[in-house]
């Protein structure tokens, strides 16, 4: 800003970009989202089971929409709760700015398209991350669900629904002689249960409920840390983060209390959601820092190149910068000859 006025940059590119580029990326991986979850287009793998196998004979908890954390609050929390916190960060940088001394600078400009599109740094930074972080959460999405379709890891109650047939299938009943199970079924047709309940029980790992709350919460959880600041108090922000953290934790606990998923599935999940925001936040968005407004970004080895450096204290009679060597043998510049005054 020269005057108080800001700085204009004319794109006539960002818009078609927007438009023909970004737009389309999201919207196939939005179609690709909803073709793994709502439609058979890619049909999820049969893994075979042993006969009465206790890991899988958990009671039926009932439809998903019945849990005590049904997919309809917790698809409003992961997009409602980022959305408002980082509407709410930029809409408090953009109108409560801090000095520029403890502040790094800017950079960004307004952009100016065409003779009426202007783009302020607040718009096109909440643009930014907003986009980015819907694009993460489908592809979350579609990292769960292709997960779920390539394994087909049963639920803990998968043979509560499947209901097989035991005696047509050759298994024998547990006795204190075999109390483990001792057949391994392979068999498609082994299930006379719902075809729609049994492809749903196939449908356990990794969990995606988990892998969306640890998505939004480690995106939010980033953003609050590395966006807002908060003077007189250094556990305002820890403290915020950690409340972030607890419902996504809660979540993982319902789903294996409920009998839905296994530990394992859950802490695929989380893994999973925790290390697509970390990749978005630092690779895609650079910490949620501005751009440098002219010139070309820095790499990291040319920052290491201007740093400032240090004589090392074991170097032998360093020389100060400036002074000029002499030959061997010529006086020093700062001593005088005097001469001999004769008695």
């Amino acid at each position: 800003m020269a005057g108080g006025r800001p700085h204009l940059k004319r794109s006539f590119s960002i818009i078609p970009c927007f438009v023909f580029v970004e737009s389309v990326l999201l919207g196939i991986v939005v179609l690709l989202a909803y073709r793994l979850e709502f439609t058979d287009t890619f049909p999820v793998h049969t893994q075979g089971f042993f006969c009465y196998d206790s890991a899988y004979a958990k009671p039926y908890p009932g439809p998903e929409a019945a849990s005590r954390a049904p997919p309809a609050l917790i698809y409003a929390l992961v997009t409602a709760g980022p959305t408002f916190t980082i509407l709410l960060g930029e809409l408090a940088r953009a109108f409560f700015p801090a000095p520029p001394s403890t502040s790094p600078v800017s950079g960004e400009s307004t952009i100016v398209s065409g003779a009426c599109c202007r783009f302020s740094p607040p718009l096109r930074r909440l643009v930014r991350f907003l986009g980015v972080y819907s694009f993460g959460l489908f592809t979350t999405t579609i990292f769960a669900n292709a997960g779920q379709v390539v394994t087909g890891n049963p639920t803990p109650h998968f043979l509560s629904v499947c209901r097989p047939n035991y005696t047509a299938l050759g298994c024998p009943p547990p006795s204190p002689d075999r109390p483990g199970p001792d057949r391994f079924v392979t068999d498609q047709s082994a299930c006379a249960g719902s075809p729609s309940l049994v492809a749903a029980a196939r449908r356990a790992f990794p969990c995606k409920d988990a892998a969306l709350c640890a998505y939004a919460v480690t995106y939010t959880a980033m953003y609050v840390t590395l966006v807002f600041r908060v003077k007189g108090s250094r556990l305002v922000k820890p403290s915020l983060c950690l409340a972030l953290l607890c419902p996504a934790f809660l979540v993982g606990v319902v789903r294996v209390a409920e009998y839905r998923n296994h530990w394992s599935d859950v802490l695929a999940g989380f893994l999973t959601g925790a290390a697509i925001a970390t990749f978005l936040v630092t690779c895609v968005v650079h910490n949620f820092q501005s751009r440098p407004p002219i010139g070309r970004r820095l790499s990291p080895w040319e920052d290491l190149s201007q740093a400032p450096t240090m004589d090392s204290p074991l170097e032998k009679n360093p020389r100060p910068a400036g002074r000029i060597r002499h030959r061997h043998g010529s006086p020093h510049p700062s001593r005088r000859t005097v001469p001999a005054v004769a008695t």
